[in-house]
């Protein structure tokens, strides 16, 4: 009996990208369903009704939420091309990054984005601080894992699109030479066929961004 796998997210989702990048690494066909926000599915309220949101995975009709969740499970499931090592200390130091992006590095940056005036300044202030951590963990490495991707760089992928739609909205520059490490990854990470073959579409990314960005910051 064949496998069904389902996955729920937008076509423009940074959390939703790290699980086709797994599914693509595993070689696992899947239905990606894009959900409008504004006017969310039953199918999606169905299979996540605590958190209502993208993205979803759904597997032989068991749903799983929440993006590192699904990764994991994704990686349990699926034992070919793993993105977690066996050693515990380095699985663990996988882990650490992940949740260091989800909670630190992507709030700081989208402070940048979103604020004004001082809190724009504190946010920028933390946000090279987060990214001098990320390149300082880079240091002899060419992926975070090592010599090839894994659950880190999926989830710290998103600098390697997003991250120019939101300087290029901004006119902000916040990767630049202070961060060569960083910069040689997001090269390596970005020349791979299944990470940007992926990529949503740059113009898309900034007419949406572009938007936010004015939404957040009204002409005076």
């Amino acid at each position: 009996m064949a496998e069904e796998v389902k996955l729920f997210k937008t076509w423009s989702t940074r959390f939703g990208l790290r699980i086709v990048w797994a599914l693509k690494l595993k070689g696992i066909q899947y239905d990606a369903i894009d959900e409008d926000l504004s006017n969310k599915s039953a199918l999606l309220l169905q299979y996540n009704p605590v958190y209502k949101k993208v993205p979803v995975l759904v597997h032989n009709g068991k749903p799983i939420s929440e993006s590192l969740v699904i990764l994991e499970y994704i990686d349990e499931t699926w034992k070919q091309n793993p993105i977690l090592p066996q050693d515990p200390l380095e699985k663990a130091r996988e882990r650490f990054w992940a949740k260091f992006n989800d909670e630190k590095l992507l709030p700081s940056i989208w402070g940048v984005f979103t604020k004004e005036g001082k809190e724009r300044e504190e946010a920028i202030t933390d946000s090279l601080e987060n990214l001098k951590f990320v390149e300082e963990e880079l240091t002899g490495k060419k992926f975070f894992g090592g010599e090839k991707i894994g659950l880190a760089d999926l989830v710290f992928g998103w600098l390697a699109y997003l991250i120019c739609v939101f300087e290029e909205v901004t006119g902000l520059k916040i990767i630049d030479e202070r961060f060569p490490l960083l910069v040689a990854w997001i090269q390596e990470f970005s020349e791979l066929p299944i990470i940007k073959d992926n990529f949503p579409p740059h113009d898309k990314l900034i007419i949406k961004y572009q938007a936010f960005y004015e939404k957040c910051h009204p002409a005076k």
